[in-house]
Protein backbone atom coordinates (compact mmCIF):
# COMPACT_ATOMS: atom_id res chain seq x y z
CA UNK A 1 0.00 0.00 0.00
CA UNK A 2 1.17 3.64 -1.16
CA UNK A 3 2.44 5.29 2.25
CA UNK A 4 1.57 9.18 2.22
CA UNK A 5 3.12 11.71 5.43
CA UNK A 6 0.99 14.63 6.31
CA UNK A 7 3.06 16.66 8.75
CA UNK A 8 1.13 20.11 10.21
CA UNK A 9 1.92 23.00 12.57
CA UNK A 10 3.25 26.95 12.32
CA UNK A 11 0.57 29.31 12.26
CA UNK A 12 -3.13 28.59 13.69
CA UNK A 13 -4.33 31.00 11.57
CA UNK A 14 -4.61 28.77 8.50
CA UNK A 15 -6.20 25.80 10.08
CA UNK A 16 -3.18 23.43 9.53
CA UNK A 17 -5.05 20.46 11.76
CA UNK A 18 -8.25 20.88 9.56
CA UNK A 19 -6.39 21.00 6.53
CA UNK A 20 -4.16 18.31 7.52
CA UNK A 21 -7.45 15.92 8.39
CA UNK A 22 -9.16 17.24 5.18
CA UNK A 23 -6.34 15.90 3.14
CA UNK A 24 -5.93 12.47 4.67
CA UNK A 25 -9.60 11.74 3.94
CA UNK A 26 -9.00 12.34 0.19
CA UNK A 27 -5.35 10.01 0.33
CA UNK A 28 -7.43 7.52 2.68
CA UNK A 29 -10.26 7.17 0.13
CA UNK A 30 -7.78 6.72 -2.74
CA UNK A 31 -6.28 4.05 -0.82
CA UNK A 32 -3.17 5.41 0.91
CA UNK A 33 -1.74 4.27 4.31
CA UNK A 34 -1.38 8.00 5.86
CA UNK A 35 0.08 8.98 8.86
CA UNK A 36 -0.18 12.29 10.32
CA UNK A 37 1.84 13.94 12.64
CA UNK A 38 2.71 17.62 13.83
CA UNK A 39 6.13 17.37 14.56
CA UNK A 40 8.85 18.33 12.28
CA UNK A 41 10.65 15.29 13.65
CA UNK A 42 9.06 12.92 10.87
CA UNK A 43 12.00 14.88 8.38
CA UNK A 44 14.67 13.31 10.83
CA UNK A 45 15.27 9.95 9.68
CA UNK A 46 16.27 9.60 5.67
CA UNK A 47 15.65 5.93 5.34
CA UNK A 48 11.97 6.33 6.55
CA UNK A 49 11.13 9.11 4.06
CA UNK A 50 12.77 7.12 1.10
CA UNK A 51 10.12 4.66 2.03
CA UNK A 52 6.88 7.13 1.33
CA UNK A 53 5.22 7.82 -1.87
CA UNK A 54 4.23 11.34 -0.56
CA UNK A 55 4.99 13.83 1.25
CA UNK A 56 2.39 16.38 2.05
CA UNK A 57 3.67 19.77 4.32
CA UNK A 58 1.18 21.98 6.19
CA UNK A 59 3.19 24.11 7.80
CA UNK A 60 3.59 28.06 7.72
CA UNK A 61 5.72 30.94 9.14
CA UNK A 62 8.03 28.12 11.04
CA UNK A 63 11.44 26.61 11.16
CA UNK A 64 13.04 23.86 10.34
CA UNK A 65 16.75 22.53 10.73
CA UNK A 66 18.67 22.11 7.86
CA UNK A 67 19.00 18.80 8.05
CA UNK A 68 15.32 18.22 8.33
CA UNK A 69 14.97 19.59 5.19
CA UNK A 70 17.75 17.83 3.55
CA UNK A 71 16.47 15.12 4.14
CA UNK A 72 13.24 16.07 2.83
CA UNK A 73 14.77 17.29 -0.26
CA UNK A 74 17.07 14.26 -0.93
CA UNK A 75 13.58 12.06 -0.12
CA UNK A 76 12.00 13.98 -3.17
CA UNK A 77 14.96 13.65 -5.62
CA UNK A 78 14.81 10.14 -4.36
CA UNK A 79 11.04 9.51 -6.14
CA UNK A 80 8.92 10.30 -3.46
CA UNK A 81 6.28 13.39 -4.48
CA UNK A 82 5.74 16.23 -2.52
CA UNK A 83 2.45 18.34 -2.64
CA UNK A 84 1.14 21.04 -0.75
CA UNK A 85 -1.22 24.25 -1.13
CA UNK A 86 -1.40 27.70 0.09
CA UNK A 87 1.72 28.95 3.03
CA UNK A 88 1.00 25.35 4.17
CA UNK A 89 3.98 24.57 1.36
CA UNK A 90 5.42 27.85 -0.23
CA UNK A 91 5.76 29.98 3.09
CA UNK A 92 6.41 26.86 5.00
CA UNK A 93 10.03 27.68 6.31
CA UNK A 94 11.36 31.22 5.60
CA UNK A 95 14.96 30.79 6.47
CA UNK A 96 15.38 27.85 4.50
CA UNK A 97 16.43 27.94 0.92
CA UNK A 98 16.57 24.27 0.24
CA UNK A 99 13.09 24.32 0.67
CA UNK A 100 11.71 26.54 -0.94
CA UNK A 101 14.55 25.68 -4.24
CA UNK A 102 12.47 22.16 -4.13
CA UNK A 103 9.01 23.64 -3.86
CA UNK A 104 9.44 26.33 -6.07
CA UNK A 105 8.11 29.56 -5.08
CA UNK A 106 7.99 31.65 -1.91
CA UNK A 107 4.78 34.05 -0.79
CA UNK A 108 5.86 37.43 -0.60
CA UNK A 109 2.69 39.41 -0.06
CA UNK A 110 -1.35 39.15 -0.47
CA UNK A 111 -2.44 42.73 -1.09
CA UNK A 112 -5.94 43.41 0.06
CA UNK A 113 -5.48 40.12 2.78
CA UNK A 114 -8.21 37.96 3.13
CA UNK A 115 -11.50 37.84 1.00
CA UNK A 116 -10.18 39.35 -2.01
CA UNK A 117 -12.40 38.65 -5.39
CA UNK A 118 -10.87 36.99 -8.24
CA UNK A 119 -10.91 34.63 -10.74
CA UNK A 120 -8.55 32.21 -11.33
CA UNK A 121 -8.17 30.80 -14.83
CA UNK A 122 -6.64 27.48 -16.10
CA UNK A 123 -3.85 28.03 -18.93
CA UNK A 124 -2.95 23.95 -19.61
CA UNK A 125 -5.13 21.15 -20.77
CA UNK A 126 -3.25 19.18 -18.57
CA UNK A 127 -5.14 16.04 -17.07
CA UNK A 128 -4.46 18.11 -13.73
CA UNK A 129 -7.07 21.00 -14.57
CA UNK A 130 -8.53 19.20 -17.75
CA UNK A 131 -12.66 19.78 -17.39
CA UNK A 132 -12.75 22.16 -13.96
CA UNK A 133 -12.77 24.96 -15.97
CA UNK A 134 -12.31 28.76 -14.60
CA UNK A 135 -13.76 30.14 -11.54
CA UNK A 136 -13.76 32.62 -9.12
CA UNK A 137 -12.92 32.55 -5.43
CA UNK A 138 -13.01 34.97 -2.45
CA UNK A 139 -9.74 35.16 -0.30
CA UNK A 140 -5.99 36.02 0.02
CA UNK A 141 -4.51 36.38 -3.71
CA UNK A 142 -0.67 35.08 -3.11
CA UNK A 143 1.85 36.67 -4.65
CA UNK A 144 4.84 34.50 -5.39
CA UNK A 145 8.67 34.63 -5.92
CA UNK A 146 8.36 31.86 -8.41
CA UNK A 147 10.81 29.72 -10.17
CA UNK A 148 10.88 29.96 -13.36
CA UNK A 149 11.45 26.61 -14.34
CA UNK A 150 7.75 25.58 -12.76
CA UNK A 151 4.71 24.46 -15.36
CA UNK A 152 1.98 26.48 -14.20
CA UNK A 153 -1.85 25.30 -14.95
CA UNK A 154 -3.55 27.93 -13.64
CA UNK A 155 -3.20 31.50 -12.53
CA UNK A 156 -4.77 34.67 -11.50
CA UNK A 157 -4.47 38.18 -12.64
CA UNK A 158 -2.67 40.87 -10.53
CA UNK A 159 -2.91 44.30 -9.31
CA UNK A 160 -6.83 44.16 -7.70
CA UNK A 161 -5.79 45.89 -5.20
CA UNK A 162 -3.80 49.21 -5.65
CA UNK A 163 -0.40 49.68 -4.02
CA UNK A 164 3.17 50.49 -4.69
CA UNK A 165 2.94 47.07 -6.85
CA UNK A 166 0.00 48.28 -9.15
CA UNK A 167 2.19 50.77 -11.56
CA UNK A 168 4.17 47.34 -13.02
CA UNK A 169 0.59 46.59 -14.88
CA UNK A 170 -0.90 43.27 -14.89
CA UNK A 171 0.85 40.24 -14.38
CA UNK A 172 -0.62 36.57 -14.46
CA UNK A 173 0.04 34.91 -11.39
CA UNK A 174 0.37 31.42 -10.35
CA UNK A 175 -1.81 29.37 -8.83
CA UNK A 176 -1.57 26.02 -9.73
CA UNK A 177 1.85 24.58 -10.83
CA UNK A 178 4.09 21.27 -11.25
CA UNK A 179 7.74 20.83 -10.86
CA UNK A 180 10.59 17.74 -10.97
CA UNK A 181 12.75 17.73 -8.11
CA UNK A 182 15.20 14.55 -9.50
CA UNK A 183 12.75 11.63 -9.75
CA UNK A 184 9.83 13.44 -7.68
CA UNK A 185 6.94 15.58 -8.77
CA UNK A 186 6.20 18.55 -6.77
CA UNK A 187 2.70 20.15 -6.83
CA UNK A 188 1.21 23.38 -5.58
CA UNK A 189 -2.30 25.53 -5.86
CA UNK A 190 -1.66 28.79 -3.95
CA UNK A 191 -5.55 28.46 -2.58
CA UNK A 192 -6.38 27.39 0.77
CA UNK A 193 -5.99 30.02 3.54
CA UNK A 194 -8.55 28.36 5.56
CA UNK A 195 -9.53 24.91 5.05
CA UNK A 196 -13.11 25.64 3.73
CA UNK A 197 -11.09 27.77 0.90
CA UNK A 198 -10.16 24.24 -0.16
CA UNK A 199 -12.50 21.57 0.81
CA UNK A 200 -15.15 21.88 -2.15
CA UNK A 201 -15.69 22.93 -5.39
CA UNK A 202 -13.46 23.37 -8.41
CA UNK A 203 -10.63 24.34 -5.38
CA UNK A 204 -10.66 20.85 -3.82
CA UNK A 205 -11.06 19.47 -7.29
CA UNK A 206 -7.47 20.51 -8.23
CA UNK A 207 -5.83 19.76 -4.90
CA UNK A 208 -6.96 16.41 -4.96
CA UNK A 209 -5.66 15.62 -8.49
CA UNK A 210 -2.69 17.35 -7.33
CA UNK A 211 -1.69 14.89 -4.06
CA UNK A 212 -2.14 12.06 -6.15
CA UNK A 213 -0.31 13.08 -9.19
CA UNK A 214 2.62 14.20 -6.92
CA UNK A 215 2.65 10.47 -5.42
CA UNK A 216 5.14 7.88 -6.22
Amino acid sequence: MAKALITWGGWDGHEPDKVAALFAGWLRDAGFEVAVTDSLACFDDPGALVDLSLIVPVWTMSQIGKEQALNACAAVAAGVGIAGCHGGMCDAFRDNVDWQFMTGAQWVAHPGNDGVDYGVRMVTDDPLVAGIGDFRVQTEQYYLHVDPAVRVHAVCDFPLVAGPHAPNGVVAMPVVFTKRWGEGRVYYNALGHKAAVIGDGPAAELMRRGLLWAAR
